[in-house]
Formats: structure tokens, sequence, C-alpha cells
């Protein structure tokens, strides 16, 4: 069956469409306030390093530009699959407004301090979004994840998405970023926020995500 052309124009004269993106980026906007604040909190709060069966038994690995780079290709490819199809952009920004606001909740909760021999990031652009002590959960390889489930029946997005996720999911821990946990977890609860966000966002996954 051949997919439907969505157009541009008859989106942005779509009103529905129109309140559902102003929406979605003003729950974006909230969600970074949010996580802002619950980083700075959680860094303030911090306690002590933990032995980890991972990260104690392997060496520490230089990849801060594996990891600054990486991250600024992810972002173009989030872009890039955004403008192909535009129709799919609400549920997909709540979705990951959902994502930053329950990470936020989780490293509100969590202190423990960053393994001892962490690679230190030198990014001015990275330390905006990385407070130190926000590690629970893995958001390198938890939104990546994320944005593969909702792009699952598109195959190579699905793949380019899964392989930036466990691509992420492998620097942080040889960079001693994360914790095992943090990795493993992320991949658990990102599965969870994507079924609820089909449930708190149905209408905008019905309506506009299958065009």
């Amino acid at each position: 069956m051949q997919e439907k052309i969505v157009t541009y124009k008859s989106l942005f004269t779509n009103k529905s469409f129109l309140i559902s993106l102003i929406i979605s980026i003003i729950f974006l906007y909230i969600s970074i306030v949010i996580n802002f604040y619950a980083g700075n909190y959680a860094t303030r709060s911090i306690s002590n390093p933990v032995t980890d069966i991972i990260l104690s038994n392997i060496r520490v690995f230089d990849l801060d530009s594996t990891f600054i780079y990486g991250s600024m290709i992810f972002i173009i490819c989030i872009v890039v699959v955004f403008l192909h199809k535009p129709q799919r952009i609400p549920f997909a920004i709540k979705s990951l407004a959902l994502f930053v606001i329950t990470r936020s909740i989780f490293i509100s909760l969590t202190h423990v301090a960053p393994f001892p021999s962490q690679t230190i990031i030198d990014s001015i652009f990275m330390s905006k979004f990385s407070f130190g002590g926000d590690l629970f959960f893995s958001g390198h390889t938890g939104m990546p994840f994320l944005l593969a489930l909702i792009y699952w029946k598109d195959t190579w997005t699905r793949f380019m998405f899964m392989g930036f996720s466990f691509g992420f999911a492998i620097v942080v821990l040889l960079a001693h970023i994360h914790y095992s946990i943090d990795v493993l977890a992320a991949f658990f609860i990102t599965y969870t926020i994507f079924h609820i966000a089909e449930y708190l966002f149905k209408k905008d996954k019905e309506v506009f995500f299958e065009m």
C-alpha cells in the first residue's frame, strides 16, 4: 500500500495540527525547565560514587570527542527525520517531553556521584543539559531508543536510532560517564514511557502520526 503524501501546506493550514504542535513545543519547553532544576538539585545533593561490576573492571577510554560529535549528529538526524514527515512531530515531541520529565523525576530521587575515573566532557553545549549528578537513567541511551520505538514501522529510521542507542550505551560505559545500571534501566524505563505516551497522546498518534 502506497503511503499517503502529506504536504507542509496541508499541515500548516490544519488548525488541529497547529494547536497540537504549539502545545507540544510548550510541553517540551516546560520539560527542559524542569530538567534544569532537577539536574541542579541532584548535583547539589550529590553523595558518593559506588562500585560497578562493569566500570570497576574496565579501564576508562577517552571518548570525549565521540560523545560530543555523536550527540550533534544525533540531533541533526532528529531534525531530518522530523522534517521528512512533519505530521509526526507533535506526537514525537510530546513523547520526548514526557521522557525528559520522567527522567527529571528519577534524577531528583537518585544522587550518586559520578564514577571516579569518569571522562570529563569539555563542551559548553553539553554542559547546558548535563549537570554531573544527573546519572539515573541514561538519557543518551534512552532518547534514541524512544525515537526507535516511535518510528518502529520505518525500518531504516528504526535501525538508525537503535544504532545511536546502543552506540551511546557503549560510549558512556567505556568513558565511565554512566554506571551500568543507568544504561540498562534506560531501555526498560523508556519502553514504559513510550506506552504511556501512546495512551496520553493517543489522538496525536491516531490522527497525525498515521497520515
